[in-house]
């Protein structure tokens, strides 16, 4: 069987004066993140490719190097486009503006993409990383959203607000391939 593995990036560092796109993982994210990799060996990864914010880019770089693999970053792969989103100093508003995301997809609520428009992105640079690397299992470490729109358009049984609401971080969801069936999630989303 294939594998794809779409991996939420580990906790970070909160930094209310820095864009969320730039912020670094938090010493308690590299430790879960080096708790996680081993989860993975089952799934005989081959290649470890990140989106280009510094979380996702810092989780698949200790992954890659707990599991002696190959990594690199990717375009499009980033979160939902939040630039010029000020920081929510509660975490109540933060899910508000995300859950109005998820149940109006076509509207501009938040952020400079609606979510149809995060999901096609993201979609199609999956399916581009899949064509480049047709013969491997793939580590796709990205961020909640994107991956919460992806997992729901290839599993429509998928609730998003309910499942962006239980991601742990680092969190992983194993795919069979070609059908993009939703078989594991590491560690159990809580």
């Amino acid at each position: 069987m294939k594998y794809l593995a779409l991996i939420r990036h580990a906790a970070v560092q909160i930094e209310p004066d820095v864009p969320a796109a730039e912020w670094q993982l938090s010493a308690n994210g590299r430790t879960l993140t080096r708790q996680l990799a081993p989860q993975l060996i089952p799934y005989r990864l081959n290649r470890i490719v990140t989106s280009v914010e510094p979380k996702a880019v810092e989780t698949g770089r200790i992954l890659a190097e707990e599991l002696g693999l190959p990594w690199q970053t990717a375009v499009n792969l980033h979160e939902h486009d939040r630039q010029g989103v000020p920081y929510f100093g509660r975490h109540e508003d933060f899910v508000t503006a995300v859950t109005r995301f998820f149940t109006q997809p076509d509207e501009l609520v938040f952020g400079r993409e609606t979510a149809v428009q995060a999901r096609d992105r993201f979609v199609t640079a999956v399916n581009r990383q899949l064509i480049a690397h047709p013969q491997e299992n793939l580590a796709l470490v990205a961020h909640g959203t994107v991956i919460t729109l992806y997992l729901c358009h290839t599993n429509p049984d998928i609730d998003p607000v309910t499942f962006w609401q239980k991601l742990a971080d680092p969190a992983a969801f194993i795919l069979s391939l070609p059908q993009n069936n939703l078989k594991h999630s590491l560690p159990t989303a809580h």
